[in-house]
């Protein structure tokens, strides 16, 4: 059996492409890219020698063995130890919406399902939904209707669409809206179902949705409430 989490890089944005580069090699083909600026204090950039860059934020599903790999590479070939290079970490996943998007995600890793994350105790869950782009409002209302209270959107690209049509039959646009919802974990199967079903791979939205658990919160209660 296999664990399963989400790679989060962030990177910096002028060596994306040779990060992206590292991962196919990993076998780490489907990612999704958005931008970011570094906010670090201008006394600790003068310190490190560093100027203020602009970032690359990529999200990558791995299994252990695979981050296992890519991280030994990313520390010995992309010098990523370096300050201001990047940093890179995981976050275990509780449960990814569909076997054809799973073996999309995962292809040539070795993948071999087993149970959820061992964090099945905790009170919320972030579902990360991956969608084309102009499809926001369709997602959040089939989530309200199933008990969402909001979420946040991110503009991001694919890389590795290209590689839909054999596991999923389509083609995938490469232009993405990443929307991100805490929700409680007993709506969280209710949500994802509403979202495959309303906007899910045989829609327009195409979207691919996955879940990752959430240790504690700040900020809910009153959303929730209300």
């Amino acid at each position: 059996m296999s664990k399963l989490y989400l790679m989060i890089g962030i990177l910096q944005r002028s060596r994306l492409a040779g990060f992206v580069a590292l991962y196919r090699q990993h076998h780490v083909t489907a990612s999704f890219v958005t931008l970011g600026v570094g906010t670090a204090a201008s006394e600790t950039l003068d310190c490190l020698g560093l100027d203020r860059s602009d970032k690359a934020v990529t999200l990558s599903l791995v299994t252990d063995g695979t981050w296992q790999a890519l991280k030994r590479d990313l520390q010995s070939r992309m010098r990523i130890d370096v300050p201001g290079i990047g940093i890179a970490f995981t976050v275990p996943l509780s449960s990814i919406g569909g076997k054809r998007e799973l073996q999309f995600l995962t292809e040539g890793q070795n993948y071999v399902k087993g149970e959820e994350s061992t964090l099945q105790d905790t009170t919320h869950q972030l579902l990360v939904i991956i969608a084309n782009h102009g499809y926001t409002d369709l997602i959040m209302d089939a989530a309200r209707e199933a008990g969402a209270a909001g979420g946040t959107v991110l503009h991001a690209k694919g890389t590795g669409m290209e590689r839909a049509e054999r596991f999923l039959g389509i083609s995938l646009a490469a232009e993405k809206e990443l929307l991100l919802i805490v929700a409680r974990t007993p709506l969280k199967n209710a949500i994802m179902q509403a979202v495959m079903e309303n906007a899910g791979m045989e829609t327009p939205a195409q979207s691919i949705v996955f879940s990752l658990p959430v240790t504690s919160t700040a900020g809910l209660r009153l959303v929730e409430e209300e």
